[in-house]
């Protein structure tokens, strides 16, 4: 399938799929490493209940390793304060089960 200047839509379409796992897999392991198993645990859990808390908290996580301010590996606890504060800022509720 072609679009108006001729250029075939699916092989762009499946570079940017290629280019979008790529991200996906690297995320994946920055997140891996800045987080210990419990918290890692923890988000994929609340990725599964509120997958755009999750992005917000991955975001989040992944600029405070980009501005070099991650001195150690994000604790269970501190996964759960981090939740709060961004689900306090949209009005989501974390509920300890």
């Amino acid at each position: 399938m072609r679009n108006k200047r001729g250029v075939l839509m699916d092989y762009v379409d499946y570079n940017q799929m290629k280019q979008m796992e790529q991200i996906e897999v690297m995320k994946k392991k920055l997140l891996g490493r800045m987080l210990t198993k419990e918290a890692y645990e923890r988000l994929g859990r609340v990725r599964f209940a509120n997958p755009e808390l999750a992005v917000q908290a991955e975001v989040y996580l992944l600029q405070l390793l980009q501005s070099g301010k991650m001195a150690e590996n994000v604790t269970d606890g501190q996964m759960t304060e981090i939740l709060k504060l961004l689900s306090e800022k949209r009005g989501f509720r974390i509920r300890k089960m």
